[in-house]
């Protein structure tokens, strides 16, 4: 990485590790440094002299001073190096080893299997892809994984919601009769639904009728009970609706391009964790109150609340079944830190959690990250229910997205693919990219027609760049231009736009250090304008031969960049648009 030639050259100066600064404008250089965080102070003649000792080094081709920072500009060796690189590396170009050695697991995504996936699990998935991308890029092995709670109060709502609204004659029928009759129950298929949203419509129904009559709250209570004991009926209806829900997560996680590299099912530990309240109470960590609850003791030690671990009746709660699957995951992966990308509405429960672990010995907490993330909405729509059913679906939006992209599209017949797979990727782009070029704390209602200009800061926008950039190098019979020996005079365009791409690397080792997808977003953008605005400057084809030739290259070597930052952020892209 270049940053790293650049630490290399300002410590021979200095003497010590000076936080490198990226200035903002481009006329104050590459990199920067503010003299006055050395340890000692530096008088006028001393910075002279650091310029001067500076400006001696091939890799800048000019140094200066305004006030306490010292700017540099990179060297036309120093970037013709990099511009060979660029091609040469192509889609590894920007990668690193920094992460060699470490294991990193990301519990992400997780949606229950009671209801069909929704905003809240797109911007998970969406943001948690693209880190687990970046990671595995700077050297990390990842785990990727999903937490499914299987079972429970809520899974058991659905089922009493198939039992009694998934009959033709929207009749109750006992769990005996589905048992011995299953065939007389619809299907997805025989309703003509996504298997995700024929669930979601049971549980909408079932949740209804549970919030309104107790006597149904004591059969669906009665469920759960039976459902512990293995009642073969109960677990048969059981598997029969599960079934059905992985199926509807299946087609909309396709769309995304999810991967999980292990599914832990919360039916196989949830009753692992009582065996931590039990040594938490040896231990004096726990407490039991003449109630008969089990509560920690975190105010003191930790600041925060202190929370129920288990219930006066002896059953487990949620944050109980997390401390063992925390012990189950260190021990069964070898990852040496966990990450759990949940809403920020967990933040606390996460908190107690982690405490807990560090109490118990199980992990320190500084090994344990829960990454939250803002709200989610469409914009002029207001707030939403799962429960109620006033929710917006991911393939909804999906569709109307790719139905959009579809629209915008002006000469089909010149696509390299077909135009439904074209618009697939362009809408699925611009979903993706709305939500990765914010930060990730920050909320944001999805904008359809904004994230799907191709003008601005868009998906599309740079799925268009890419397009123009490959279109370009097809028309002059050269895709794999060679770095040209020497440079030609270089015009201001072409120089801001050769300057982006060293910066690439140290980007994306920003954005896997910091959690932070957008950064690699923000990048690219500039990156783009960077390219259009040396396209419309600088004639490409048309140029003599010594300035065609480099322009050739510097316009492969952005579009190997420009298609490794998508990439990262889980984006295709498009060789024509």
């Amino acid at each position: 990485m270049i940053l790293y030639d650049v630490q290399k050259a300002f410590k021979s100066v200095f003497g010590e590790d000076i936080t490198i600064l990226i200035p903002k404008h481009a006329s104050f250089g590459d990199f920067a440094v503010n003299v006055m965080q050395l340890k000692d102070r530096p008088s006028q003649k001393q910075i002279s002299e650091y310029v001067e000792k500076l400006s001696q080094d091939k890799l800048f081709a000019h140094v200066d001073v305004q006030g306490a920072f010292i700017n540099t500009t990179l060297s036309n060796t120093a970037l013709k190096k990099e511009l060979r690189k660029a091609l040469e590396q192509k889609e590894t170009y920007g990668s690193s080893d920094w992460g060699k050695d470490k294991i990193w697991e990301i519990e992400h995504t997780s949606p229950n299997p009671n209801k069909a996936m929704h905003l809240g699990h797109l911007r998970n998935n969406v943001y948690a892809m693209a880190l687990s991308h970046i990671w595995e890029y700077v050297g990390i092995k990842v785990i990727r994984e999903n937490m499914n709670n299987n079972r429970g109060i809520a899974i058991a709502r659905l089922m009493w919601g198939y039992l009694t609204y998934g009959h033709p004659d929207s009749t109750d029928k006992d769990l005996a009769h589905w048992y011995n009759n299953q065939d007389e129950w619809d299907s997805p298929e025989s309703r003509n639904l996504d298997p995700g949203r024929f669930v979601d419509e049971l549980y909408v129904k079932a949740s209804a009728d549970f919030d309104a009559d107790p006597d149904i709250q004591q059969a669906v209570r009665q469920m759960v009970v039976d459902w512990e004991a293995g009642d073969k009926k109960t677990r048969a209806l059981w598997e029969k609706v599960l079934k059905y829900s992985y199926a509807g997560q299946a087609t909309v996680l396709s769309r995304l391009g999810n991967q999980w590299n292990r599914t832990w099912n919360e039916h196989e530990h949830y009753d692992k964790g009582k065996k931590y309240v039990e040594e938490g109470l040896e231990k004096g960590i726990f407490k039991r109150t003449e109630e008969g609850t089990v509560i920690t003791q975190l105010e003191k030690e930790y600041n925060i609340p202190n929370t129920v671990v288990l219930k006066s009746d002896g059953t487990s709660l949620y944050i109980t079944q997390d401390l063992a699957l925390t012990n189950i995951k260190l021990k069964e992966t070898g990852a040496e830190r966990l990450f759990w990308i949940v809403g920020p509405e967990q933040t606390l429960a996460f908190q107690q959690m982690f405490a807990i672990c560090e109490q118990l010995g199980i992990a320190p907490r500084e090994k344990l990250t829960h990454l939250s993330y803002g709200w989610m909405s469409i914009k002029g729509k207001g707030a939403m229910s799962s429960r109620s059913g006033n929710v917006v679906y991911i393939d909804d939006l999906l569709d109307e997205a790719t139905s959009y992209a579809k629209k915008q599209i002006r000469d089909p017949e010149k696509l390299v693919e077909d135009i439904d797979s074209v618009a697939e990727k362009i809408g699925v782009g611009a979903v993706k990219y709305s939500l990765l070029k914010i930060g990730r704390t920050q909320d944001t209602a999805f904008d359809l027609k904004e994230s799907l200009s191709f003008e601005g800061n868009s998906g599309p926008y740079l799925q268009y760049t890419y397009a123009r950039m490959k279109s370009l190098l097809a028309k002059a019979g050269n895709e794999n231009p060679s770095a040209p020996d020497m440079f030609p005079e270089l015009q201001d365009a072409e120089q801001l736009l050769l300057r982006a791409l060293p910066r690439f690397s140290d980007i994306v080792l920003e954005a896997a250090q910091s959690y932070s997808p957008h950064i690699i977003s923000t990048y690219l953008f500039d990156l783009t304008q960077r390219f259009n605005a040396f396209y419309e400057e600088c004639p490409i084809l048309e140029a003599k031969a010594e300035q065609k030739a480099f322009r050739l290259a510097l316009t492969a070597a952005t579009a190997h960049v420009l298609k490794n930052g998508l990439g990262l952020l889980g984006i295709d892209v498009l060789e024509r648009m």
